[in-house]
């Protein structure tokens, strides 16, 4: 939306305009893009304008969809979707993203699932049996595994150290 309204203040006309990503009609010059990109780092962004970052966001984007907006994944190998999404070789999307980010794509995948797991952990509503099924872990013993290597905690803890900064109304007094 801020994108949005900022191309509209200044006049300049899109086709469209999806999580970042915008086609502008016509192109910009570097000129032109200055205002903009001023004006979005304002509010806390920017424009990316070398073909390794767009491609970056774009990786990014999809595992993120995948791994926090999926409801359920199914089995699906990334390097396959990725390759299919952003029609590039997998083998050149795993070397840049690890040359720019420091870390390797499946690295990426991981935190995001973990942090998907503690939401589900703080949410309260599934058992741990449900929550490993959700992003798709082949087991709660794979999952206890990876959330202890990333965090340093087993989830059943995680948990119940969640609670035990909750208080209810009746124990504040």
């Amino acid at each position: 939306m801020v994108v949005a309204s900022e191309l509209e203040n200044l006049g300049i006309q899109y086709k469209n305009l999806m999580i970042g990503e915008v086609d502008v009609n016509g192109g910009l010059s570097d000129e032109d893009k200055e205002i903009p990109d001023a004006n979005l780092r304002r509010s806390g962004l920017e424009l990316m304008n070398d073909r390794k970052s767009q491609i970056i966001e774009k990786i990014k984007n999809v595992i993120i969809d995948m791994v926090h907006y999926t409801e359920d994944m199914q089995p699906v190998n990334f390097s396959n979707v990725l390759t299919e999404k952003l029609d590039l070789d997998y083998t050149y999307l795993s070397n840049l993203f690890s040359d720019v980010t420091g870390t390797t794509i499946q690295q990426f995948i991981i935190k995001h699932k973990i942090e998907r797991v503690k939401e589900l952990l703080v949410y309260d509503e599934l058992n741990i049996s449900e929550i490993a099924w959700k992003p798709n872990y082949s087991s709660v013993q794979h999952l206890s595994t990876q959330f202890k290597k990333v965090t340093g905690l087993s989830p059943s803890h995680f948990k119940t150290l969640r609670k035990k900064r909750r208080q209810s109304i009746i124990e504040i007094g």
